[in-house]
């Protein structure tokens, strides 16, 4: 026999007995997961036809005669020739598209187990048990007490997710971050007016530096500031920020940010929400906050510039 073929069989052989011991005689070996056996599978395939491919090519090279049309252009004198799509190689992918449709609606469909699943699963469990939890503590509590255990709560989350960028004492550690010490103040307006405002992602785009300049930004920063009333900057705000953020600041139904919450923690749940970039570097969404931790840390960074 031809050493190329004992040679193959020899591979496709070793291959289809590792396929049988990690498959079939295996016992929990691959998680009882669809996942790894197609894996398992898939690859012994390739093996299996990447082996025959290459028998069949070296074969062919060994009897077959150069011959047909060549093409008109050649390079460096070399010619190529006209040779059609092999057969081989439409059949291949016709099956990879079949196979593809297989994978995706019987094999393994969108809607089957998956460890992400069952993890967002056990997460929305977790989540809508904190809630419980929560609102069944915050019931006796009076007004002060609760603001009290949202602002002691939130510290704590913010020391576990926060501090790495924006320090222990929230100070932005020298400017490398925002100084959330000055969240929520007219200084940190004037702030964001003066450099602008990058990575939420509203519909309507960043916010470029520059809107406003001099007194303007620090009228505007006080009407903000001010809940968006008042005489003080109500002008300079129709002028340079009615245009994005509406005539009332409420963003023009979520366009861009609602500067009406600018001094509530629910404007720190959306910056948590939605991310942001900085000096050093993009804030990513804190997804794996629950709402509660999220209003949480907000009421905390609010009460630092209080």
């Amino acid at each position: 026999m031809n050493k190329l073929y004992l040679w193959g069989i020899i591979i496709i052989a070793s291959m289809l007995g590792f396929t049988y011991i990690s498959v079939i005689r295996s016992k929990g070996g691959l998680n009882g997961d669809i996942i790894n056996i197609l894996t398992i599978v898939g690859a012994v395939a390739l093996v299996i036809i990447t082996v025959l491919v290459v028998i069949k090519y070296v074969r062919q090279m060994q009897t077959d005669t150069a011959d047909g049309e060549l093409v008109d252009q050649t390079w460096d004198g070399i010619g190529e020739y006209r040779n059609e799509l092999p057969f081989g190689w439409a059949i291949s992918f016709l099956l990879t598209i079949i196979w593809g449709m297989w994978y995706f609606t019987v094999g393994y469909p969108v809607n089957a187990y998956s460890q992400i699943g069952e993890y967002n699963e056990d997460v929305v469990v977790h989540n809508n048990k904190f809630e419980k939890d929560f609102n069944e503590k915050m019931a006796n509590f009076s007004e002060t007490q609760k603001a009290e255990y949202m602002i002691n709560m939130g510290e704590s989350v913010y020391l576990a997710e926060c501090k790495i960028c924006h320090g222990l004492t929230a100070d932005g550690i020298d400017g490398k971050s925002t100084d959330l010490n000055e969240w929520g103040s007219a200084k940190a307006i004037v702030d964001v007016i003066n450099n602008g405002s990058k990575g939420l992602g509203y519909p309507l785009g960043e916010m470029p530096a520059g809107t406003a300049s001099g007194a303007d930004a620090l009228d505007i920063a006080i009407y903000v500031k001010n809940g968006l009333s008042g005489e003080t900057g109500s002008e300079a705000f129709a002028v340079s920020c009615a245009s994005c953020h509406g005539a009332d600041g409420k963003g023009m139904g979520g366009m861009s940010p609602d500067l009406t919450t600018y001094d509530m923690p629910a404007f720190t749940v959306d910056v948590l929400n939605r991310g942001k970039k900085g000096a050093i570097g993009e804030m990513p969404a804190f997804n794996r906050l629950n709402d509660k931790q999220k209003e949480a840390v907000g009421a905390y960074i609010n009460s630092l510039s209080e």
